[in-house]
């Protein structure tokens, strides 16, 4: 994006004056009576002047062109349960890889994940629902939508043919997290609050095992109470529940985001290799946008 500089305004400022001091030749001088070669000067001095004062004025217009054809890209965040931790650390990650020059726009809808968890899968109804909040974010501009909830990892992976057409990637925030556990090892553990995550994030896992070549065994541990506790009855129940599965394991992966305080603690605890998603989501963000062209 172009500036408006110094330079335009004493650019301006010497072509005001320059015709200035031409004018004063014209009345000081008779031009009809002056030397040819005289009169060659004076014509190339007021033309270049001229040009001068006409770039000058324009260049503040061009870059307010500019400003305004150059705006924030816009990230929408799509919930569909959160609690003030899950949405803390998500979009401090976004912020942290991002920084201020994105847009972050949220938007949720609880009866989603009520749906999904009433259902123990994922019915036409809150797959429709899912499908027209994503919707929604194309339509109101965004550049990129992640899918913060591992409950709905099916829905979003079903959707990318759509969302490629679209121009507007939707982004599932366990898809590099799952990479990156396949890439660690091959024994995965998934720790999870809530059933319904547990699936969708098994079946990212031996999708994208197959995409690398590789074969996983993975074990689900559910935390069952574990949502709504306070941070330290949370990590006690973690700490209880993670400590025989982490004996056979390589990696430990967190399902839900709002688990992600709890990483570094258990990896000191037990360690082993601890990942959990808002950092991953947010890279994949960050490389949807410079695929775009829309960050460096």
């Amino acid at each position: 994006m172009r500036n408006i500089k110094a330079i335009d305004c004493c650019n301006i400022f010497y072509a005001a004056y320059s015709c200035s001091i031409i004018n004063k030749l014209f009345i000081r001088t008779n031009f009809l009576q002056t030397t040819p070669m005289h009169q060659d000067i004076l014509r190339s001095y007021f033309c270049s002047t001229i040009a001068l004062l006409f770039f000058s004025l324009l260049s503040p217009c061009t870059a307010a062109a500019d400003i305004q054809n150059t705006a924030k890209p816009k990230v929408a965040i799509i919930y569909t349960v959160t609690t003030p931790q899950l949405k803390t650390d998500v979009e401090s990650a976004l912020k942290d890889e991002l920084g201020f020059g994105v847009e972050l726009t949220t938007c949720e809808d609880a009866s989603i994940f009520k749906e999904i968890a009433e259902f123990g899968y994922v019915d036409r109804s809150p797959a429709a629902k899912y499908a027209a909040t994503y919707l929604d974010q194309v339509k109101n501009g965004a550049d990129a939508v992640l899918s913060v909830c591992s409950s709905v990892a099916d829905i979003a992976y079903a959707m990318q043919g759509t969302a490629a057409f679209l121009g507007v990637p939707l982004i599932d925030i366990n898809e590099e997290m799952c990479r990156e556990a396949v890439r660690k090892g091959r024994k995965i553990t998934v720790a999870a609050t809530f059933p319904s995550a547990i699936g969708p994030i098994g079946r990212t896992l031996e999708r994208i095992a197959r995409e690398m070549g590789r074969r996983v065994e993975i074990q689900t541990v559910l935390i069952d109470g574990g949502f709504g506790l306070d941070k330290k009855a949370f990590k006690s129940l973690m700490a209880k529940e993670l400590k025989e599965p982490a004996e056979s394991s390589d990696v430990i992966i967190f399902a839900q985001s709002s688990m992600a305080y709890c990483a570094d603690y258990i990896k000191e605890l037990y360690g082993k290799e601890v990942l959990s998603n808002p950092k991953f989501g947010a890279k994949a963000v960050k490389i949807a946008l410079c695929k775009k062209g829309l960050m460096q």
